[in-house]
């Protein structure tokens, strides 16, 4: 019964089916890392870091959400060849690229010329 309840919990808005893996071996393997997360049940898919930038990194894809919460309640610190994991739901807000503020108003101030408006005097009209 209380599996039930727990089941039925509302999640908080962050939690994710989709993991991002941090800390990881460089030589781990996709068998390794399904015989680690699967132990929390089904898994879609495991993408691992191969490139310079995203060597010892890793996307797990759980089935269901609570499969997903599961594993990073209890894998967040876990220890894998003596490195300790950092398990976090994937956010896609945090995962687009970053833009300076000096590039952002650069943009806006072609966009300003582009469509002839004067930023300066339309704040003034407020």
């Amino acid at each position: 019964m209380m599996a039930l309840r727990a089941r039925n919990a509302r999640l908080p808005p962050e939690v994710d089916r989709i993991l991002y893996v941090r800390n990881l071996p460089f030589n781990i393997s996709s068998e390794e890392m399904y015989d680690i997360f699967g132990k929390y049940g089904a898994i879609r898919q495991i993408r691992l870091g191969s490139s310079k930038d995203t060597r010892g990194t890793a996307y797990v894809v759980y089935e269901d959400i609570y499969d997903a919460k599961n594993a990073v309640d209890h894998l967040s610190g876990f220890n894998v060849a003596n490195r300790y994991l950092i398990v976090l739901y994937y956010s896609r807000t945090k995962q687009t690229k970053k833009v300076s503020t000096k590039d952002k108003e650069d943009e806006l101030r072609r966009m300003q010329e582009k469509h002839n408006v004067d930023g300066e005097q339309h704040a003034r009209q407020k």
